[in-house]
């Protein structure tokens, strides 16, 4: 995307309300068009419960729910312990095998393709829509793997990750020189450094972005609750502050989707809501930004 169209872009999709009613907002996929929902489902920590039937249930339950508010991409790891096994009983629960966006990721510095042989097993789908080298590990070898088998049409998207601002130099000269689907970084009111380098330039290359830690692993939340939501948050129609963290984050208009992670019904519904209603603009943006590092 040439940064005269991301510009006037970004100022139709700050500009633009969205309505609260019907299917949820979606932002396009740079590489093909697709349309995806603006916030899906990370499964970080939450959905590592091990063999413990009742919290897998709750697991089941939180998908079973993201999936009724029109949710669709899950985000997951090898790295995640049992949370792919998590992921895969749910998505039969939810009969939404059909339904879900899978992103998954290789996490090796062997055999990449038996590991995403295994991690497909877990899943119990015949592919993936998208694998990412996590954390850059090995990408050397494993970013052309997942190059191939995206040309022999084993997967449709191909991208790389790294989390907490680690390594962001390595991981733009990546966007610059490779032919990358997805990208998927940490962004959030707080840890800003990707609005310099790695925002643009994901504009400018048609790279579409996942955002982790939107909360910090909640870190954020708790700080931002031991103080009132500002009243003017009721002009982006926020009713908490994890609507206020995140509206903060897909309204950039590099942000294709941010992806919480959560072990409760009522929080994936509170996060899915906040892909709803009006987002803010630029100015709007500043605000809020300056507002969390004034507490």
């Amino acid at each position: 995307m040439k940064r005269r169209t991301f510009i006037q872009w970004s100022t139709l999709a700050a500009a633009s309300p969205v309505r609260a009613q019907g299917a949820p907002p979606t932002r396009p996929i740079p590489s093909t068009g697709e349309a995806i929902q603006r916030v899906g489902l990370g499964t970080w920590i939450t959905f590592n419960v091990g063999q413990d039937p009742p919290a897998r249930a709750r697991c089941a339950q939180v998908m079973r729910a993201f999936f009724d508010a029109g949710g669709r991409l899950i985000d997951s790891s090898p790295m995640y312990g049992s949370a792919q096994g998590v992921i895969g009983e749910g998505l039969r629960a939810a009969a939404a095998l059909q339904r879900v966006f899978s992103a998954d990721k290789v996490w090796t510095s062997s055999d990449g393709a038996a590991q995403v042989e295994a991690s497909r097993g877990h899943w119990q789908l015949p592919r993936f829509d998208l694998l990412q080298v996590h954390n850059l590990l090995a990408w050397e070898k494993q970013l052309p793997l997942l190059q191939r088998m995206k040309e022999r049409g084993q997967l449709r998207y191909v991208g790389i990750t790294t989390s907490e601002g680690r390594r962001h130099r390595e991981f733009e000269q990546l966007m610059r020189g490779h032919a990358l689907d997805f990208v998927q970084f940490t962004y959030n009111l707080l840890d800003r450094e990707a609005e310099e380098r790695l925002l643009p330039l994901a504009a400018d290359r048609g790279i579409a972005v996942l955002v982790n830690r939107p909360f910090q692993e909640g870190a954020l939340l708790r700080r931002l609750q031991r103080h009132p939501l500002p009243a003017w948050a009721a002009e982006i129609e926020c009713t908490s502050w994890a609507q206020f963290a995140l509206k903060f984050v897909i309204s950039h208009p590099a942000v294709t989707c941010a992806i919480p992670a959560t072990r409760r019904v009522d929080h994936v519904r509170e996060n899915m809501a906040a892909a709803r209603g009006r987002m803010p603009d630029e100015a709007l943006r500043r605000r809020m930004a300056s507002h969390v590092a004034g507490l």
